[in-house]
């Protein structure tokens, strides 16, 4: 039988008993007692259990609640209690969280090490942004963050450079072969897409784990079982992203975290709106493919896509095909992808400068659109002259506002043109009303949106984290 193999805290590890689909926190708290990482939310969004993944790549922090065994397959992994040095010597962050009172209840307090060590090793200091995953509700961030700035300027501690995965011998560990040979058992680790795509198209029913923030979710919450599954983390040719001409190739496997570095050249709006994607740790993991695939209606990335004029190009076996990505999304939770077929890359424009998008939520950070709106239009002495705009959260699936759109076209671009076109939405969307905001509601802030919009292009922006008079 294959094995899990992997590096703990410094220490090799061999499991070949363990379904590759188990959550990684359950193990590690019932099976090895490494009761450091806490199970809070066991959804990914509290950051209690936040562990650090090393590998070639580099380092990220993660949430384990939500990390499967097979993901950490040929990787290292630090849990809280290998953040501290062999002979007890704590991490810089662990002692400015002591200097700086950091920490009342202690419940939330390894996740946060954790990820302020991660951040530490990569000399990162957008403290806020860093925390984004990091829920503290005693404390209060002040003092946590007088403590990573505290820090700033530590050197790294020796052990935290140590066992990375990129310097496994083969004795220590095997890190899987071509074609899955020394895959995890119950699991596939494909190398290559065509590694890929020859096998999915004879195991169809198979689940593709990418990120698995939200396949994590059908285990600790669903209690669904997956008896075939393929873990894609290990595609490298899927997590290019590649230049040609006037358009960007993005590979289904690209992070969204990697995707966030790519963009600001490109499109500095989309760039930045991923920064309201969930929480550091989700990024780290999340992939582009796996968020358009997964068709939810509020999924972040693909009103943007749509609005850009996004080609999704999918792969069946040996054939490939090529559609716009507005026209994947056939109905709730239902696409236009065939048995054994899955995403392999989507091409968008290089630049839009007109593009800008916008994330209605109840919290700024780790929180899902109750609207989300998507604009490129283009202007030409004064008059509309192509629009694309496509909203979440409106309807079953991502979709574009065609009847605002042509509206708009051929009208002067002024804020009386853009009042007056705003009842066409109500033609366009019969929102539903729940839990994250009501019908009405989503139908007068799209509004605003495009409101919003007009303003933004005209110089006149806003940044929902400033207090302006």
């Amino acid at each position: 039988m294959t094995e899990i193999a992997f590096l703990l805290n410094g220490t090799p590890v061999r499991l070949s008993d363990q379904a590759p689909t188990r959550p990684l926190l359950d193990w590690l708290r019932v099976d090895r007692g490494l009761c450091g990482s806490k199970e809070g939310c066991n959804e990914g969004d509290c950051g209690a259990c936040t562990v650090m993944v090393s590998d070639a790549t580099g380092s990220r922090a993660l949430n384990a609640c939500i990390l499967l065994l097979g993901q950490i397959h040929g990787k290292a992994l630090r849990t809280i209690e290998g953040i501290s040095g062999p002979d007890g010597a704590l991490h810089p962050v662990q002692q400015a969280m002591i200097d700086q009172h950091g920490s009342q209840c202690g419940f939330c307090t390894p996740g946060i090490v954790v990820s302020l060590a991660v951040a530490h090793a990569q000399g990162r200091t957008d403290h806020d942004d860093v925390l984004s995953g990091n829920l503290c509700r005693c404390t209060g961030y002040a003092p946590i963050i007088k403590a990573a700035q505290s820090v700033e300027s530590a050197p790294i501690p020796e052990w935290m450079t140590e066992n990375h995965a990129a310097d496994f011998s083969f004795a220590q560990i095997s890190s899987g072969g071509s074609g899955g040979a020394d895959s995890p058992p119950g699991a596939y680790h494909p190398k290559t897409a065509d590694d890929l795509a020859d096998w999915y198209q004879t195991h169809p029913d198979a689940t593709l784990i990418a990120g698995a923030t939200d396949v994590g979710l059908w285990l600790t919450k669903g209690l669904r079982g997956l008896p075939q599954v393929a873990f894609l983390s290990g595609i490298a040719d899927l997590q290019q992203i590649t230049p040609q001409g006037d358009t960007l190739r993005i590979g289904a496997g690209v992070s969204i975290t990697d995707l966030m570095a790519a963009l600001p050249q490109h499109h500095p709006a989309f760039a930045a709106f991923l920064r309201r994607f969930a929480s550091v740790q989700v990024r780290n993991a999340a992939t582009l493919g796996g968020n358009i695939a997964n068709g939810s209606p509020i999924a972040d990335t693909p009103p943007v896509l749509i609005a850009l004029g996004a080609r999704l190009h999918l792969r069946q076996g040996a054939k490939r095909r090529e559609m716009a990505l507005q026209d994947f999304y056939l109905d709730y939770r239902k696409q236009d992808r065939r048995p054994g077929e899955f995403v392999e890359a989507i091409t968008i424009p290089a630049t839009a400068p007109a593009l800008r998008c916008y994330k209605l939520s109840k919290r700024f950070d780790q929180d899902i659109s109750a609207v989300c709106g998507a604009f490129n239009l283009t202007v030409q002495a004064g008059r509309v002259t192509e629009a694309r705009i496509a909203f979440g959260g409106m309807a079953g699936i991502p979709k574009r506002a065609a009847v605002l759109e042509a509206a708009l076209l051929g009208q002067d671009w002024n804020l009386t043109t853009v009042q007056a076109v705003l009842p066409a939405l109500a033609q366009d969307f019969t929102p539903l009303s729940d839990m994250r905001a009501s019908s009405a509601y989503r139908l007068q802030t799209a509004g605003n949106l495009l409101i919003r919009y007009f303003h933004d292009l005209a110089g006149d922006f806003t940044d929902l984290r400033e207090v302006a008079p």
